[in-house]
């Protein structure tokens, strides 16, 4: 019985160290997409803003960062990680900045207004639109949300939705994303670790339990004389 426990305990700690080397390999590799991601941020040197007090601010304002925070959290649903928003490290490089930023782009786009131009009088649905210029309100519409058809909200989508929004909301998601798999990937580094951890404790403790005892020779004293 004592060999099977101890046959079992170096199965165990093999095992142990197989998933201590998977937790280090996996390790290394999210050092380096962290590396990777941050020269990327460097690179592109966007920031986000904070007063002296280490709020957020947009374009000078707290009240624009609010309306920004709580289209990322009330309409998305996003769960912002307060740490992740260091006014000492501004740099876009966490994934709740990615977010924030993203959500940046949006709400502006969101919120804007479009100058529409007409050459000449439109007739749509039964309602003439003369020639002339036009100003037309967002008003929190996304990409579907307008009427493609409309002689004012269809030159508007493109002009309010243009590639450059686009293409920034993308790649800031690709920026998020690939931060998430890096928290991910940290986390399976550390529960390899934990696991193998686990399993070389208890395979050193079975071979330490059944070690073969050593042999007690009894001691003869001879019997000390009567007095």
């Amino acid at each position: 019985m004592n060999n099977r426990l101890r046959g079992l305990g170096i199965v165990l700690g093999l095992l142990g160290l197989a998933f201590v080397v998977a937790g280090g390999f996996a390790f290394f590799k999210v050092q380096e997409g962290t590396t990777s991601l941050q020269a990327f941020s460097a690179a592109q040197g966007v920031e986000l803003s904070y007063n002296d007090d280490g709020q957020l601010v947009d374009r000078g304002e707290t009240a624009g960062a609010d309306a920004i925070m709580a289209l990322l959290t009330d309409d998305w649903g996003y769960p912002v990680v307060s740490g992740e928003l260091d006014p000492n490290d501004p740099l876009v490089n966490t994934a709740s900045e990615y977010m924030f930023q993203m959500a940046t782009v949006a709400y502006h786009t969101l919120h804007g207004t479009q100058t529409i131009v007409l050459d000449e009088d439109v007739e749509y649905k039964g309602e003439l639109f003369a020639a002339g210029t036009y100003e037309f309100a967002v008003d929190g519409r996304y990409w579907n949300d307008f009427d493609r058809e409309h002689p004012i909200e269809g030159p508007a989508r493109g002009q309010a939705w243009t590639g450059v929004a686009h293409a920034l909301i993308a790649e800031l998601g690709v920026g998020t994303v690939t931060a998430s798999a890096l928290q991910l990937g940290l986390g399976l580094a550390a529960l390899f670790a934990g696991v193998g951890g686990a399993f070389l404790l208890t395979g050193a403790g079975l071979v330490w339990a059944t070690r073969p005892e050593k042999a007690v020779v009894p001691v003869f004293r001879p019997a000390a004389e009567a007095i």
